[in-house]
């Protein structure tokens, strides 16, 4: 069974940091994209960063360039979203998704990922 699993999200004052994680298992780790997308309430879910493997680089969503940033642990099977300088507009819901064609493409579409973890919630006070 493949099974994602966000957890790190929290209430945190403006400027302040977050490290997410998205634990994964039930597939082969290194075969697979994993993409990290937000959503809030009454918008559609975006996409914040994305490691890509066919081409080896992680690709960031321009407004969040500078300040996220994505790293892996192939041990742990976990990839983490480092949040720095938060702000009120970084609030939504976070999730990381699992695309199995990640040696093909890099996708910022959210109905072409196979597998969602259920989400951790990040609030950011002013």
């Amino acid at each position: 069974e493949v099974l994602l699993v966000e957890s790190g999200g929290g209430l945190v004052q403006a400027g302040g940091s977050l490290r997410l994680s998205c634990a994964a298992s039930g597939f082969t780790f290194d075969d697979w994209n994993i993409g990290w997308f937000r959503q809030v309430p009454g918008k559609e879910r975006e996409g914040v960063a994305i490691f890509s493997l066919s081409d080896g680089m992680t690709h960031y969503k321009a407004s969040v360039k500078g300040r996220f940033t994505v790293s892996r642990d192939y041990a742990k099977t976990t990839v983490y979203l480092q949040i720095d300088s938060l702000n009120p507009d970084d609030t939504a819901v976070y999730y990381c998704a699992a695309d199995k064609h990640g040696r093909l493409r890099t996708t910022w579409m959210p109905d072409l990922y196979d597998y969602w973890g259920q989400g951790t919630e990040v609030t950011v006070s002013s």
